[in-house]
């Protein structure tokens, strides 16, 4: 978990992505849901795992909301405890991965 005054590279890594969602127009995005709804539910099925649960579907409520599920699962992953390098990695490769 990041605390106060310290660098916080997933964070900036997310709004990176959510900025770079909100560029996007419509017709540019929508190719892009499946690989940004894998990334969610791969973060989600992580911290599953790492709290002992069983891993459950992630619902699709469209592309209007995935970056909110994005962070919502950013939250439970640092909750989790789960590694911040990992988490930065898999962020950035999202946003390399956006048209």
């Amino acid at each position: 978990m990041v605390g106060p005054g310290r660098a916080d590279p997933a964070g900036t890594e997310l709004e990176r992505v959510v900025r770079r969602w909100q560029q996007l127009p419509l017709d540019r995005a929508l190719p892009a849901v499946p690989g940004v709804a894998g990334c969610v539910q791969a973060l989600a099925d992580a911290v599953a795992e790492a709290e002992g649960m069983p891993s459950a579907p992630v619902p699709d409520l469209g592309p209007a909301v995935l970056m909110d599920q994005l962070r919502v699962m950013v939250y439970d992953w640092r909750a989790a405890g789960l590694d911040e390098e990992d988490l930065t990695g898999r962020l950035t490769a999202l946003r390399r991965v956006l048209p």
